[in-house]
């Protein structure tokens, strides 16, 4: 019998056996032809955070279009930027807005002094404590809104009154919060500092009060959530000027498009100025461990 001989394979066949062997080969020839950046596109947070809020906008234009959504229910997208645009072009909008902002800031400024005030006498002194403390547990139960008809009978309905009912609403966050952060300082920090050999003022201004700092600001944002809640009430008190009242004036003509306006204008200068509070409190707590870690 005579013997087979199996030569061994050519180079050039091994290659094209290895080729076939790797199915990808070819694919990866055409990735070739894709930037890098389109392969590595991530789609940025921003877009997709924005996403929802368009698709929803295009949503309620067609059916606002469609005749799905009356006008008398809603007013569409476009005639609600279209009446955005007039009443800032003509004043009319800057006109209202600063004179809400200032009832809201005034309140607020009001309010948050006295409950710091309130809170720097009931947890520096147990004194305070006893004589201010119950008084104001008290008051702090008893609804702003629900205060309307004694305060018109006290002060009228003029600006005093509005003013005043913004005041009794920011006031008591402010209080307890910043009379917790005083009351609950770790006492290994009070404790040194009395080793140290600090006076009782020195122990208040350098251990007490920044200690305390981040429950302030935490009533602080407290109060403006409240302050915005008593201005939409108080601007529809005998009033003529301000975003409530464009709100109230515009529920008698159902004017859908203004109301909507003054909504997203409540919205974004409660976000504006809630953004303002985050970026103080960072500056003022730019010592603590967490804000130096972040």
């Amino acid at each position: 019998m005579s013997e087979k001989t199996f030569d061994p394979p050519s180079a050039s066949s091994s290659f094209s056996v290895d080729k076939a062997a790797r199915p990808g080969t070819a694919g990866s020839g055409a990735s070739r032809l894709i930037p890098d950046w389109l392969r590595t596109w991530r789609t940025p947070d921003v877009l997709l955070r924005l996403l929802s809020p368009i698709v929803l906008l295009l949503l309620w234009e067609l059916a606002s279009r469609w005749g799905l959504i009356p006008q008398r229910v809603i007013a569409a997208p476009s005639q609600i930027g279209g009446t955005l645009w007039a009443m800032i072009a003509s004043g009319e909008l800057g006109r209202h807005l600063l004179v809400s902002l200032q009832r809201a800031l005034v309140g607020l400024s009001i309010g948050v002094s006295l409950g710091v005030v309130a809170a720097l006498i009931s947890g520096l002194s147990k004194r305070g404590e006893v004589v201010l403390d119950s008084p104001m547990q008290m008051l702090r139960t008893i609804p702003s809104l629900a205060l309307v008809p004694l305060f018109i009978l006290w002060f009228g309905i003029g600006e005093f009154t509005k003013i005043a009912l913004i005041v009794t609403g920011t006031t008591f966050p402010v209080y307890l919060n910043l009379f917790a952060g005083i009351r609950n300082i770790d006492p290994k920090l009070i404790e040194a500092a009395n080793t140290l050999g600090l006076s009782r003022r020195e122990l208040i201004w350098h251990v007490i009060l920044p200690g305390s700092l981040p429950s302030f600001f935490v009533g602080l944002r407290y109060s403006l959530g409240i302050s915005w809640l008593a201005l939409v009430f108080v601007e529809q008190i005998n009033t003529t000027a301000g975003i409530g009242y464009l709100a109230s004036d515009a529920r008698d003509f159902m004017r859908t498009d203004v109301i909507v306006i003054c909504l997203l204008i409540y919205s974004v200068l409660g976000l504006l100025i809630d953004g303002l509070i985050r970026t103080l409190e960072r500056f003022a707590l730019a010592w603590r461990p967490s804000f130096v870690r972040n």
